[in-house]
């Protein structure tokens, strides 16, 4: 042990270590109190005044009155009873649906001998990196009951004698939330999957078990807290989801929660006490929801991987292989082809949305787009963003999930509460929330209207995300890396930078891109933040649409698409150096 160095797996290695630096292992509890201070402040700041404020009945300007007037108009609000019925009904089914096929297609990739893995997997990260916005509006183009150029072709190749698809419906909007709902699934059960011991499945399958009971009661179960973790996540972005139901819902009186509450604030004079009131709820459902998971993953262990080193042995698929391949790539490249390629051609359109006019094609829209002084200002503020926002998000949620995972400080659990609660709120009052915050407190109002104001909001925004990514994944690490690292003398700190983030990187690589991304696209969070001077491609986008300027619109957001796929085939090239490719 006091040798010149010690090599764990022949990956790890520390240098002149002694056993009585065991003592220094544990995290100091100043990191522990750091830690809950500037998380605290964060997240909990913002929601104390979002629930203060919905007492406060006063009109904007006027002196502050307390009351309960603002829930008793909440829960008066024509159509709210309507609008929660619609959210729930669309969260659930869209959930069942994206993890069926989710677990299914995250399993095919991980797990079986199907070809081009990395390939498909791509697709997938792209799917769910497209903005919500750009999406809807290219799957407009194809489905739209009037116009849409499906319905138009079947029309006039006489197959149909009126139109048979329509985006604007209950259907239309979980289809339009499908490829992201799935895609992220993939995205993080995928990794999960490839984490699983082989000689589970190996002894499951020597005592006479089939591949789906093995699947069921073998690989279901250990896999439970990804699968659980995914599930709670993808329930929070459902309800709190906004851009789809505005533009599909709203045309035919289809109204959720979120937009229900954008109603509120929109109003003239702006309802906040009502519209704070309703965004309360989901704090409500979402503590309901992590004492579930908490309660669930608690009483469990679900170490898969350990120190002892295993081999991914691919199940052969036989003759199933082919058609499994097809299903997987025919889903990945039309969530993401699709209405990708039709958003492309939006923007050579003289009027967006109608392919039967003469000549309806032009590259003045792009002219005009790239000649705007504007743009590249904001493209500018997109990049400052989010690199800054992905470098301090991965270091800040490791963290998080290091202390809650590995450490047994008493304050851990409310660390993890924490973490959960910026998802609580619909992002557009996250964002008043925030701005609120940062105008109210005197260290943080020189930095109002740049582009750090937005830094630290994406960072916040993504933490429930980042930190319970990372958190999934440590739960399925075993000890055994960690007890030689301390057996070696490792301090807390040289544990979690040669053994922890080494093994955690294809996640932290994943969180880092998501924060990347999330700069990119978000609109609800900054859109009360941003300033001429801080605007993103997002803002600018929002800008177009609100100016019924579509053509630019959709220019941006293929800037934006286009920023995604570099993006993502970075961090592919990145991860293959780290070990996240096969």
């Amino acid at each position: 042990m006091n040798g010149k160095s010690q090599t764990l797996n022949g990956a790890v290695t520390f240098e002149k270590l002694s056993l009585p630096m065991f003592r220094n292992f544990r995290m100091p509890s100043l990191m522990m109190a750091s830690l809950l201070l500037v998380v605290g402040f964060l997240v909990l700041t913002p929601l104390v005044l979002m629930i203060l404020n919905s007492f406060q009945t006063a009109r904007p300007g006027q002196p502050i009155l307390w009351g309960l007037d603002g829930w008793v108009k909440a829960f008066a609000t024509p159509g709210i009873v309507k609008a929660m019925t619609n959210t729930f009904t669309l969260a659930i089914t869209r959930q069942s649906i994206a993890l069926v096929l989710g677990c299914f297609f995250a399993w095919l990739i991980a797990r079986t001998d199907i070809p081009m893995k990395g390939f498909l997997e791509f697709f997938f990260w792209l799917s769910f990196f497209l903005p919500a916005l750009p999406e809807a509006m290219g799957w407009i183009l194809l489905l739209d009951p009037k116009y849409g150029l499906l319905n138009q072709g079947l029309m006039g190749l006489g197959i149909v004698s009126q139109p048979v698809f329509n985006i604007y419906s209950f259907w239309g909007i979980v289809w339009a939330h499908l490829g992201g709902s799935v895609s992220v699934k993939v995205m993080l059960l995928t990794p999960a999957f490839r984490n699983l011991d082989a000689a589970l499945e190996e002894s499951s399958r020597i005592s006479g078990a089939s591949g789906w009971r093995t699947f069921f009661n073998i690989i279901v179960p250990v896999m439970m807290p990804a699968i659980l973790v995914t599930t709670i996540l993808g329930i929070i972005r459902s309800l709190e989801a906004f851009e789809i139901e505005l533009l599909l819902g709203t045309p035919i009186g289809l109204q959720v929660y979120s937009t229900k509450i954008h109603e509120l604030v929109t109003w003239e004079p702006p309802q906040f006490a009502p519209a704070m009131a309703l965004s309360t709820i989901f704090l409500g459902l979402l503590l309901l929801m992590v004492a579930l998971q908490r309660r669930y993953t608690g009483r469990r262990i679900y170490t898969t991987l350990t120190g002892r080193g295993f081999s991914i042995r691919p199940t052969h698929l036989g003759r199933w292989r082919a058609p499994a391949f097809a299903l997987v790539l025919g889903f990945a490249l039309f969530v993401t082809l699709v209405p990708t390629v039709l958003l492309l051609t939006g923007t050579f359109m003289k009027l967006f949305g109608f392919f039967n006019i003469a000549e309806p094609w032009t590259l003045e829209n792009w002219r005009a787009t790239l000649n705007d002084p504007v743009l590249m200002r904001s493209l500018w503020n997109t990049l400052a963003i989010g690199l800054g926002s992905g470098v301090i998000g991965v270091l800040f949620y490791s963290l998080i999930a290091y202390v809650v995972v590995r450490t047994r400080h008493r304050g851990r659990w409310l660390l993890d509460f924490l973490s959960w609660l910026p998802w609580s709120i619909p992002g557009i009052l996250l964002g008043m929330a925030l701005l609120w915050t940062f105008l109210q407190t005197k260290i943080f109002l020189p930095i109002y209207g740049t582009i750090y104001l937005l830094m630290i909001a994406m960072v916040i925004k993504s933490m429930p995300f980042g930190a319970q990514m990372i958190k999934g994944v440590l739960l399925q690490l075993g000890n055994d890396l960690e007890e030689a690292s301390k057996v070696c003398g490792g301090t807390w700190l040289d544990t979690f930078r040669r053994v922890i983030l080494p093994l955690t990187m294809p996640a932290l690589i994943t969180v880092g891109l998501v924060g990347f991304i999330s700069a990119a696209r978000d609109i609800s969070t900054v859109v009360l933040l941003g300033s001429g001077k801080s605007r993103t491609l997002s803002l600018l986008m929002l800008d177009f649409a609100a100016g019924a300027e579509f053509e630019k619109a959709t220019v941006v957001a293929v800037l934006i698409v286009a920023l995604v796929v570099v993006a993502a085939l970075f961090a592919r090239a990145l991860g293959g150096q780290v070990g996240v490719r096969e």
